[in-house]
């Protein structure tokens, strides 16, 4: 798995490690996202990449445009310092729908590991610094900007997670730890 995705597929279960189905679907605030909705829009936006990815592929060719300067200011600002803006609101296709948190916690790592067959699939047929696919607003990314979108992206993510579970109540110690 490339070293992005693996960074963030790390993450992912560190951050949900032994987490309940109460904490999955625990929201910090109203209008705010639980964690199984926040990891629903990975899964969403790893789902829209692939499907992008995977139409530059069958087509045989790349579809990605030439970045405006905005765009350019927005690769740099994310991808090279790694700063995801907050506030953002998400495209429709990645805003979650509802999925149970059990069938949340075992899809993302099913679709982390399809993504990354994606990109290495494309990155193979056209090389990794052509712009296969244009993200809706970085614009056209090459393959190896597309993995480490994702983990800037994720990472953004992970972060409110373990925050939200910093202030819940604290897991229990197996008694089996508590007695060592």
């Amino acid at each position: 798995m490339n070293t992005y995705l693996q960074r963030l597929k790390v993450a992912i279960e560190s951050a949900t490690h032994e987490i309940s189905d109460s904490d999955l679907s625990r929201r910090p605030a109203a209008g705010k996202w639980s964690p199984a909705e926040i990891l629903e829009h990975l899964i969403l936006t790893y789902t829209g990449t692939i499907k992008n990815l995977e139409r530059s592929h069958t087509g045989g060719k790349p579809l990605g445009g030439r970045p405006t300067l905005k765009q350019h200011f927005i690769n740099v600002l994310v991808l090279d310092f790694g700063y995801f803006p907050t506030g953002q609101n998400s495209p429709e296709s990645a805003k979650p729908k509802g999925m149970a948190g059990d069938q949340v916690l075992s899809e993302i790592h099913r679709k982390l590991a399809a993504l990354d067959d994606a990109i290495r699939n494309c990155e193979s047929k056209f090389g990794s610094i052509a712009f296969v696919a244009d993200h809706p607003v970085i614009g056209p990314i090459t393959m190896q900007q597309w993995s480490k979108f994702h983990w800037v992206h994720g990472r953004h993510h992970v972060k409110q997670i373990v925050r939200m579970r910093r202030t819940s109540p604290p897991l229990p110690i197996a008694p089996s730890l508590a007695a060592k």
